[in-house]
This record gives C-alpha cells, structure tokens and sequence, in this order.
C-alpha cells in the first residue's frame, strides 16, 4: 500500500514540478523561522534551570520611587541579616562585572571578574573541578577561576596554588569550576575582598553599592523579610533624616517624595534573565519583549505556509478529483483515502523540515552574530519540538485536504463536472483573505518600525560628537592612598597636556558619563524645597563646546573665573522644568549640605539611548566635588579630520607607553558608540524586514500558483467571452476583482492588530513617532500593486492561448 502511494505522489510530483517546489519551499521557509524562534526560546529560558536553589534565591532591588529601580543595596542590613531567622544564607557582591586585567607572570589576560562574599558559591553552586565551594574564598586573598580563565591563564599548567596579580595585589588560586549551564552569574574570576568595604560603608544609609541576594528557607516567606528590611530602611533614613532637620517623618517624607521612598522588591533567581524589573546580575537580562514578537512573527510566517499549502492543496483536488473517484469505485474506503493524502503531507513536511534545517545551519552564523549568541542545534529538547513541529504541521496541513478530497462524490466526478462544483471554494478564498492579512500586518508593521528607528537615528541629540574620540580611563589609585584625589587629577592633567601636544588634536576633556551609556551616579539636590533627583555630570572645561551643546540660558563653565570649580554649576532644561523656575541664573541649590550657584542652563543632551528620556542634570566642574574624578572612565579627543589616522596612531603609542602599560587601548567613537545605544531596536527593524520578504514571498508564490488553478477551470470561460468578442482588458478585469476585493478584505482585518501591537511596541520610546495613516496607504498599496502583476501577469498569459483548445470538446 505504501509503495502504491509513494508512486503515486511521485507521479503528482513529476506532473506539477513548480506547485509543488513553491509549496515544500514556503512550508520550510516558515518552519525555518520557527526554529529560528525555538532555539532563541530554548537558550533564554535555559538561565539558572541547573541552579538546584533557583526558587528559593532571591535578589534585594531597591525601589526608590518614580521608577528609580536599583539592584543595589545598603550595607547596614548586614548585621541584621544574620538573625534573619527566615534566611538559609545571604551574599553581598558586585553585580556588575568588573572586566581587568589578571597576569600570571608573563601572561596577562582582560577577565570578568565578581568581589563577593564567601557564600558566593551557595547561591550559584558551580561544578568544582578542583578545589571546592568550602575553600575557594577561604581568606580575601583567595581566588577562583573558571575553567576557561585558567586555560588562558596557565594552559595546560595546574593553577592551584599559584600566584597570579590582579589590581596591583596578589591573590592565591584555590579552586577551578565550571559553570554547568546557562547563568545569570558566570564570572571568570571570583575574589572575596567585597566585606572590609561592607565594613566601611556600614553606618551610610544613603550609598545604595552592593548587590544583595539572599536564600530563603521557604519561598513563601519573601513577605516577612521584605518587611524587615524595609523597616530597617525607614528607621535608618526616614526616622533619623527627619529627626536632623526637626520635622516629622510625615514633614520629611512629603518634603522628599522624590527618590526616597523606602521600599525593597525581592525578584526570585527564575524572573532574573526575562522578567526582571530592572537591570540585575552580571550577564544582564534578555527582552520578553523581542522573544514574543521573535516567536509571534514566526507563527505567524508558519501558519502563512500552512495556510498556502491547504489552499493550494484543496485547489489541486481539482486535478485528482478522477483518481480519487476511480479508487473509490475499485474499493478504497474513505479512510484509506484519508491515510493516502496524510501521507504525501507527511512525506513534503518531511522534506520541508530538512530543506529548513540546512537553511538554519547554514545562516546560524548570521544569526548569532545578530543576537550576540552562540546558538547550536542541538539538545534532546531541540529534536523533541521539532517532531512536535512536523506532527503539528502534518496535522494542521493535511488533515482537511485529505477529508476534503475523500468526500468527493464518485458519480460526479467520473462525470467530469466537478470542475463546476462550488465544494472547498469558501474556504480557499477565506484563506487567501487571512494571506493578505497576514500579508498586510508584515508591511505595515516593518514600515512603522523603519519610520521609529529612522527617527531615532535622525532625532536631534543636543550633541555632535562628530571627530569625537572616546577613550577608555583607568584609575589605578587605591582609593586608601595619601593624596588619593590630587593624583588623579595631576594625572589626567598630565594625560591631557601630552594629548594637545600631538598633531590634529584640538581639544581635550574628561567625563563622569559616556555617550550611550549614560551617567555613572546621581545625587538628589533641594531648590525651593522641592527635590530633584540630578544625573551628576562631572566635566572639564570646553566639553560642552566639544560636543557642540548649546545653551538655553546663562553661560558656560571658565578657567578664567576660579568660583567654576568651587561653586558654579550649570542644569539642563530638564532640570529646569523641575525646578518650575522662570530664571535660575545665580539661585542656589542644595547639593548634599553644599551650596551650589546656577551659571547657566544647557538645553537637553541625550547621554543615554534616544529611547529614553533625558533625565535632570546638574553639570560641574571635576573640582567642584573632588570625589567625583574617581567616576570619570571616559577621555573625549576631538580630532581634525585631516589628521585622524595619524593621530590615532599617536594616541595609541601614547596611550600604551604612558599612559596604561599593562592594558590594551580601548577607544570609541562617540556618534558609533551613541548609536549601539539603540542597537536592539535597529535589529529589530532588520529583522521584521527580513520576515516581511519572506512573507511576501510566500503568499505571491501561494497566490501565483492559486490565481493559476482558478485561471485554469475558467478557460472554457474565457475561450466563449473571446469568442463573443470580449476585450483583454475586460476579461484582465473580470478574472483580477475577486483578487482586489480578498486584498481590500485582508487589509482590513489586519488594521487593527498592527496599529494595537506596533503601538504597544513603541511604549517602549520616550521618544516615539505617533501612527499616521500613511504606512497603511503605502502598504495597501504596496499590497495591492503585487497582487495585481501576479494576477494580472497570469491572466494575461490565459487571455493570449488558443481558443478552440477549449472549445473543441463542446
């Protein structure tokens, strides 16, 4: 029996070579764009399923209110946290890698490296392939490798025991592990020298510096230690803030409403890579937002492909209608009938699963570099859903066309009018409505995308950062060294004259801040007893000339006047607008118990990505607050552009001999480096035009094969009309509106999931454009304009044939 379907499936095959490679090419094509989406799935949903504690590790956010979320942490909780009763464990850490330089003699390699507590390895339990949990942050000059930093480290050398240098100090292998899967930490080098820090920053209720997880006994018990904490907060800040300025904490709270509201979030270890409320652990957190849309598109692609092949399938009934009444007549049961098309569905899935599997090996690549991933396919859960995939496209495929054609009457078709019967009609056409659809929302949708990202790309910044050079900056004081402040400033001013030495530099300046990434601190100031929550913005002179910010108001900051770098500050308009100040030049604010005067007023600048909003700035001088060099990373160079590659070179023979001898030399420039700021969303938009070729794609190639099987059962159609003298250009008219009105049908259908769900997307912009009407213009015109050179080209070539071909037999 299987032999006798298999020939005849071939014969079908070897009979209708196009129809049949146009819909085993779009079932894979759409199948591709599925695994595409389940491996992304797979590998976001793999962080911390090793982690055997993963439900009962919880990380401590602050919530500091209008929507200022920290994953950082007070270090006065510690001594209470040990009589926690409701706690297994806790660890402080650093979050944030911090990715340096570690030698071992003669080697050196740049490392992500974590300070934490000892119990580091309680809460991400790594496989220790030497060395052990116990003993790998046995003293603060202990450290632990991963298997990986050690074979760049020591090669095929045993680490344990070795001395290696990190930071100027010396630390002691103790331990190698290895991280067993998917992280949300997964440093390269762990050191515990995070609690004489702790130590220091005890008794400061306002520095918010530690990441802070803790292990709970029972997970249900979050509420409890959420309510301590936060009582430790209100009593430590609230009550005693107040209790210094004399009021009541009712007083104080009102008077500070901004960033002081005391409250903790706990975020379980299974919401950190997906559904984290904020940034949180060393190896960042994925967007649900993009796996969604990456796994709403490619549904969408394959349910176009399955919509293609049933309707191409039910259309080709037409030609099989005679073989099917003929088995019927010698005794085949309509369940044997139903088997048979099942069959050849199975059999074209089955070639469209490995057409699509080559697709998807062979721009793998491709696709790893456009999601910074390093994708494989394989894992007994990748081949497991991709039988689920072939079963559910065997299913949804198959299954009607095969009841559809055995439920064709015998008698009828032996006659030969089947060709006249209305049977299966609606629902082609149904489904040629959902392609256009389908079709419509793609367009559309990857049009408002481009207009979002083009205008992010072309918005005004409030900056030029054109020639604009920016450097890497290290500090390499121990912040415990006599004179630890006047160093680095003697240093940069050092670094600065060397730099405006060399040819085709033309100006020099440092920043707390870098183009794209933002401020690193922020401080709350009070003006009219209101308070502001400012990004600190520590500059020297003439950057803001550099970057060719303007000014709203005032002027900007002097070598010439010496208040610039004891007193005077400049705001930005956003700071202004806080303020509710009509003219701020020469008023005071309250910047932490110092009293700084407003010289001018810059207009907004974005330091962050164009999606989000610029924040209230206070820009100073790095002398005005001393402390606030340490939090300069960031040298700007602008460059002549006659002089660039030269200069270059300069700076970098500078920079490696002068400069940081033992570290390699990094630099950006500042529009590039501004413009991977928004990087996810111009992947974004490339991959939505991706998808939309392939869609369009698929349902002309669908529609070109449908409008060529209704042409055919009109041919003795249009051979009377041309006889009887009819026109081409009516018969091209009557046999293209029933394709115009499915186009108008489908595009209308899909106006309103596109305009709900593009418009949900771009609540993701501070900065958005609003939907107009003119990408649903442009794409039902777009839409339409292909459907009518498919149609019409097809009906064209059937208006040019002989007619007495079909006359003939009447």
């Amino acid at each position: 029996m299987l032999k006798n379907w298999l020939k005849i499936f071939l014969y079908q095959i070897k009979n209708n070579k196009i129809f049949t490679a146009l819909n085993i090419l779009g079932l894979s094509m759409g199948i591709a764009g599925l695994v595409f989406a389940i491996l992304y799935w797979n590998d976001e949903h793999s962080y911390n399923e090793w982690n055997p504690d993963k439900e009962r590790i919880f990380l401590s956010i602050s919530d500091l209110g209008e929507n200022m979320l920290w994953a950082t942490n007070l270090a006065g909780y510690e001594p209470y946290l040990k009589d926690y009763e409701e706690l297994e464990s806790y660890c402080y850490f650093d979050a944030d890698y911090e990715e340096d330089m570690v030698s071992y003699k003669r080697k050196k390699e740049t490392l992500k490296i974590t300070d934490a507590q000892k119990t580091f390895f309680e809460f991400f339990p790594f496989e220790f392939i030497k060395g052990s949990a116990k003993n790998a942050l046995a003293d603060n000059n202990s450290m632990a490798l991963s298997e990986a930093a050690a074979q760049k480290l020591f090669g095929d050398e045993d680490p344990i025991g070795r001395e290696v240098t990190y930071s100027e100090k010396k630390y002691v292998v103790r331990a190698l592990y290895k991280v067993p899967g998917k992280s949300s930490m997964a440093p390269e080098v762990v050191i515990s020298t995070i609690d004489r820090r702790l130590e220091e920053d005890r008794t400061q209720w306002g520095n918010f510096n530690y990441g802070l997880m803790l292990k709970l006994k029972n997970p249900e018990q979050t509420g409890s230690v959420k309510s301590k904490l936060e009582r430790l907060m209100h009593e430590n800040r609230e009550l005693k803030w107040a209790r210094e300025e004399g009021i009541t904490p009712e007083q104080w709270r009102k008077k500070n409403s901004e960033g002081q509201v005391s409250k903790i979030i706990l975020e379980p270890l299974t919401a950190a890579r997906l559904h984290s409320v904020t940034s949180n652990y060393g190896e960042g957190r994925g967007s649900y937002q993009f796996l969604l849309i990456m796994m709403g598109l490619s549904l969408l692609i394959l349910t176009l492909s399955i919509v293609n092949y049933v309707n191409l399938a039910t259309a080709n009934a037409i030609k099989r209608a005679k073989e099917v009444g003929v088995r019927k007549i010698m005794g085949a049961s309509r369940g044997n009938i139903v088997k048979q098309f099942i069959f050849e569905t199975a059999v074209m899935t089955g070639f469209a699963i490995l057409i699509s599997l080559v697709i998807v090996e062979l721009s793998l690549p491709y696709y790893n570099e456009f999601l910074r991933k390093d994708l494989i396919i394989h894992s007994g859960q990748f081949y497991l859903q991709i039988v689920l995939i072939f079963g559910l496209v065997v299913l949804l495929a198959g299954i009607f066309p095969a009841i559809y054609v055995s439920n064709f009457e015998t008698l009828k078709v032996l006659k030969g009018n089947f060709g006249r019967s209305k049977n299966g009609i609606w629902l082609r056409n149904g489904m040629l409505i959902l392609q256009f659809a389908i079709a419509s929302f793609f367009i559309v949708g990857s049009y408002i995308v481009y207009e979002q990202v083009s205008y992010m790309s072309s918005k005004d910044l409030g900056f030029k950062g054109d020639q604009v050079v920016q450097v890497n900056y290290r500090n390499p004081y121990d912040f415990k060294e006599k004179g630890y402040l006047e160093k680095i400033v003697l240093r940069y001013e050092t670094i600065r004259q060397e730099l405006l030495k060399i040819k085709g530099v033309k100006q020099v300046s440092i920043g707390s801040f870098d183009f794209g990434g933002g401020a690193q601190a922020s401080s709350g100031y009070e003006y009219n007893k209101k308070a502001i929550q400012g990004r600190n913005m520590a500059i020297d002179f003439d950057l803001l000339s550099m970057m060719n910010i303007k000014l709203a108001k005032g002027r900007d900051l002097s070598p010439s006047l010496s208040t610039d770098t004891m007193q005077n500050i400049l705001i930005n308009e956003a700071a202004l607008r806080l303020m509710n100040e009509k003219d701020p030049i020469g008023k005071e604010i309250n910047w932490n118990d110092k009293k700084l005067k407003i010289v001018g007023v810059a207009k907004d600048f974005h330091v962050s990505g164009p999606q989000e909003e610029i924040p209230p700035m206070t820009i100073f001088h790095y002398k005005t607050i001393p402390w606030m060099i340490q939090n300069a990373h960031q040298i700007f160079i602008k460059i002549d552009a006659e002089y660039m590659e030269s200069a270059m070179k300069e700076i970098e023979n500078f920079w490696i001999k002068k400069v940081d001898t033992e570290y390699p030399f990094k630099y950006d420039f500042v529009n590039k480096s501004y413009a991977r700021s928004y990087q996810a969303y111009v992947n974004q938009r490339n991959l939505f035009s991706l998808l939309n070729l392939a869609v369009i794609f698929i349902a002309l190639s669908g529609l070109f094969a449908l409008a060529s099987y209704s042409i055919q059962r009109r041919m003795k159609e249009i051979a009377i009309r041309k006889t009887l003298g009819a026109e081409t250009k009516t018969l091209l008219k009557e046999l293209s509106k029933q394709y115009v009105v499915f186009c108008i049908a489908g595009f209308l259908i899909a106006l309103f999931p596109v305009y709900f769900l593009l418009n949900k997307w771009l609540e993701n912009f501070a900065y958005r454009i609003d939907i107009s009407i003119v990408p649903f213009v442009v794409g039902f015109l777009a839409l339409l304009l292909l459907m009518l050179i498919v149609v019409l080209s097809r009906a064209y070539q059937a208006t040019r044939v002989n007619v007495l071909k079909y006359l003939k037999y009447e």
